[in-house]
């Protein structure tokens, strides 16, 4: 009988530990991410009736789909998201399997420290730093008339190269790290024996290395793609009033019209999209989310 209450009294301190050390995390996800989730969903369904009086509708939802720059900035901006993640990708993998596989000793740390050494300073400040480049009379500019690729000043900011450059300098780290990571997994032997079946190195990349990788990959995809659509200060600052991003006008709606119902409304259609791609593209790639945070 006191084995019994003993036993009893130990798993219910198994479970006070355990909620313990859970509570500041569910504190945390409760206070600074649910409940501002719900609450702007509330006032995304505020429409107002008259002066001062507020009531439920879809009307916020219904100017999105009647106003063709909201949809067309919204269609852009999605596919814009989508490139920079895959120009990210296609850039970061060669970077990520030789640090994972072709770096020894304190050459592997080192070309970790110089992916990170851009993030010491902060987004605004790198992204100051590309418009100092890019400018008329930048750095870029000069080289090209130097080599004699033009015979005048060239501007080479406001247009959407700009803000994909700048998004994918941005994003590299964070397909960089989760692709390192995955590919370290990655035996040797497998691929010598890709090699001794008398596969190419295409034949090995195809069908060895990139399935071994896909949960980095897909990881990493999914990371650049929320930073890239959630994204404020570089496609305004490099596109200019040609931008056209979506996170500009949620903006507008929150701080320059003071409209917070319609901004409300277009922060969660921006959520919905991200969701649906996030989905999307776990399902082409036949990967589960919990599998891909576990092997990545």
């Amino acid at each position: 009988m006191s084995a019994a209450i003993s036993s009893g009294q130990g798993r219910a301190a198994a479970r006070l530990g355990l909620f313990l050390l859970l509570l500041p995390a569910i504190l945390w996800l409760g206070l600074l991410v649910v409940l501002p989730h719900v609450e702007m969903a509330i006032l995304s369904f505020s429409q107002r009736i008259r002066a001062g009086v507020y009531g439920f509708g879809f009307g916020n939802y219904l100017e999105f789909l009647t106003e063709p720059l909201y949809w067309r900035t919204f269609g852009r901006t999605a596919i814009m998201s989508i490139l920079v993640t895959l120009i990210t990708l296609v850039i970061s993998f060669p970077v990520a399997l030789y640090i994972a596989k072709v770096a020894r000793g304190a050459t592997k740390p080192i070309l970790f420290l110089m992916c990170l050494i851009p993030f010491w300073a902060s987004e605004l400040v790198r992204t100051l730093g590309w418009m100092m480049l890019l400018r008329e009379t930048g750095v870029a500019s000069y080289l090209m008339q130097l080599a004699g690729l033009t015979y005048g000043p060239v501007e080479l900011l406001y247009n959407d190269g700009a803000v994909i450059l700048g998004l994918v300098y941005g994003g590299m780290l964070f397909m960089i790290v989760p692709l390192a990571n995955a590919l370290e997994s990655l035996d040797d032997s497998q691929v010598e024996a890709g090699y001794d079946l008398g596969g190419s190195g295409f034949t090995v990349l195809r069908r060895i290395i990139i399935p071994h990788a896909m949960p980095g990959i897909v990881a990493g995809s999914i990371v650049v793609f929320m930073l890239s659509v959630g994204n404020f200060v570089t496609p305004v600052l490099l596109g200019g009033k040609n931008g056209l991003w979506f996170t500009e006008q949620i903006y507008a709606q929150f701080i320059t019209r003071f409209n917070w119902p319609q901004g409300a409304a277009f922060g969660f259609m921006l959520l919905l999209l991200s969701t649906l791609i996030v989905w999307a593209g776990l399902r082409l790639t036949g990967q589960g989310f919990s599998e891909t945070l576990r092997r990545s």
